[in-house]
């Protein structure tokens, strides 16, 4: 395929939930079809590996010192993702094997912050396999503080991939300007947007962001619905209780640098969706606005990031 042409999957699935080794097979299943379909990058939504927190909102989860919330905290924190330890190294085999990029989005378990603590994370493996960049979700939505972290500026980089520069933030920290700034000052022209789920995220903001930066936008979500959790949760009948028989519906969907619709919110439809996008059209569209170039004052405004990865403790051994 031409350099200024690239191909993309966006992942479109619903996770084993809160299961990482079940999760991970359909991980590797959907990237080993889309290395079939000769996919370049293929995308998966927000914290997919192993699943959303949705219990939170259906079992009280702001009651203070509740077992429920407990141990269903302590099931997701053993399902999560220690990247020290060697969780994604079959992920990294899988794209250096098929020499595709791969965006993942994980519940990340890390060994620097002390490794009981969880963090929203969005993962950018390159063609070789490598891991470049280990995005922390900057700040945690509503309930999600519950569980997850708040993460750093550490991942707010972007990568070169052919023609295009490819950056991605997780969920509502896309509606954040600043660290879509941080992304656009580092040319970007291939925005990566994860969700948890359903259109009503992606459906105006996947625009929006496609008409600001004059890029391309990826917006990939996860399914859920309710026998898509596995029997062995804890507190599963607590659960149904309150829980609607779909929990996400998708509405993963691509924008052109016009802003304009190249494949509309998918809804409930399980698997990879593909797309070829010309690396052209970004240039076409830089002409008449660029954020960060002509059409930017930095002599009047300008945005200082701190990608130092942060921890409590420093080595002077």
């Amino acid at each position: 395929m031409k350099e200024n042409l690239l191909k993309v999957a966006l992942a479109q699935i619903a996770p084993v939930w809160l299961n990482k080794a079940e999760t991970l097979q359909k991980i590797k299943k959907q990237i080993t079809i889309a290395a079939k379909n000769e996919a370049e990058l293929i995308v998966f939504g927000e914290g997919l590996l192993p699943g959303y927190p949705f219990w939170l909102a259906l079992t009280d989860g702001a009651a203070w010192d509740t077992k429920i919330n407990k141990e269903l905290h302590a099931h997701y924190v053993r399902n999560a993702v220690t990247i020290e330890k060697g969780d994604l190294d079959a992920i990294c085999e899988l794209a250096k094997q098929h020499k595709m990029a791969v965006y993942l989005g994980i519940i990340e378990r890390p060994t620097d912050r002390g490794g009981h603590s969880l963090y929203a994370s969005l993962v950018y493996i390159d063609a070789s396999g490598k891991i470049q960049s280990v995005h922390r979700k900057l700040q945690p939505t509503h309930d999600e503080r519950l569980t997850w972290s708040m993460g750093d500026g550490n991942g707010l980089r972007t990568h070169p991939l052919k023609q295009f520069t490819v950056g991605g933030l997780n969920c509502w920290e896309n509606w954040m300007p600043l660290p879509r700034a941080s992304l656009y000052a580092q040319g970007e022209d291939l925005h990566v947007a994860v969700w948890p789920g359903s259109d009503h995220n992606t459906k105006d903001i996947t625009r929006f962001i496609a008409r600001e930066s004059r890029s391309f936008v990826i917006s990939v979500s996860a399914l859920m619905k309710i026998e898509d959790f596995p029997q062995n949760t804890p507190h599963l009948e607590k659960i149904f209780e309150k829980s609607p028989k779909i929990l996400a519906n998708g509405g993963s969907c691509i924008a052109g640098p016009d802003g304009e619709w190249l494949v509309k919110p998918v809804l409930n439809k399980e698997g990879n969706i593909y797309h070829t996008l010309d690396f052209n059209r970004v240039l076409e569209e830089r002409q008449n606005f660029d954020p960060v170039g002509h059409y930017s004052r930095p002599d009047v405004t300008k945005l200082i990031v701190n990608r130092e990865r942060q921890s409590t403790i420093g080595f002077e051994d």
